[in-house]
């Protein structure tokens, strides 16, 4: 035998055969819980529905007072609209907590504005303001998803529609939400023509109906979205921005 083997031997305990199996002496014992892991979710989705639509010299925002969270609701009087300017109107979906953080902060940001220049700041830069809010948050987004409405300085309606991270257009309509993919397919053969043979194409900024026509199909739209999606309901809240101002208008929903 090598020596070396002779003194690995030697240290080894006497009652420790080369036979017995190793065990390691942190193995938790019986009865004794393991590591776990927990988890912090700071989002939560609020579910609800926002839809603009912007018309010759008219918008039409619009969306639902319903806030959930899962299969609880949590609020049935929450808004999702917010008058910014007097032709200028946000709606937002998403998590509430963001949602209200974002509020804050664009008002805080047009205050700031309209003392410094004397007056208050129009449609396409609160547009551009709203983006570059929203991808300086790119690395830890605000969870939202927003509607901005209002009127240009042409007088024509106009529509910009975002994605968390502050990527933006201008579109004629636009909805995000849980009801989504319910009201889409409406909005693209109503408004958009899509799926229609012999339909005129609409203007390029704006749709081709009056402003009774569009308020009438958005408001189909939203009561059917009611029935069928369970996080849209209570009450629905119709924005309508004229040159003259924005005029709010309710009307009640599925409260089931």
């Amino acid at each position: 035998r090598l020596e070396s083997d002779s003194l690995f031997s030697r240290r080894l305990p006497a009652s420790m055969s080369c036979t017995e199996p190793l065990r390691l002496s942190a193995a938790p014992k019986a009865g004794v819980r393991g590591p776990h892991e927990r988890r912090f979710n700071p989002y939560d989705h609020n579910g609800g529905t926002v839809l603009a639509v912007a018309g010759t010299n008219f918008a039409i925002v619009a969306g639902d007072t319903r806030m959930s969270s899962g299969f609880n609701i949590l609020s049935r009087n929450q808004s999702k609209l917010l008058q910014l300017t007097a032709t200028t109107v946000l709606a937002t979906g998403g998590f509430r907590g963001d949602v209200s953080t974002l509020q804050k902060l664009l008002k805080a940001k047009l205050v700031e504005y309209e003392h410094k220049h004397g007056e208050p700041m129009k449609v396409h830069a609160i547009a551009q303001m709203l983006a570059n809010t929203l991808y300086g948050r790119r690395f830890f987004p605000y969870y939202t998803w927003n509607i901005l409405s209002g009127m240009d300085e042409n007088g024509v309606g106009c529509v910009y529609s975002y994605d968390p991270v502050g990527n933006y257009e201008r579109v004629r309509v636009n909805v995000t939400g849980s009801g989504e993919p319910l009201i889409q397919p409406l909005l693209d053969n109503q408004f958009e023509r899509q799926h229609q043979q012999l339909a005129s194409k609409p203007p390029p900024l704006s749709v081709g109906q009056d402003l009774a026509e569009a308020t009438a199909i958005v408001k189909d739209a939203f009561y059917s979205a009611g029935e069928r999606d369970i996080y849209t309901g209570d009450t629905m809240e119709v924005c309508v921005i004229t040159k003259d101002g924005v005029k709010l208008e309710s009307f009640e929903l599925n409260v089931d």
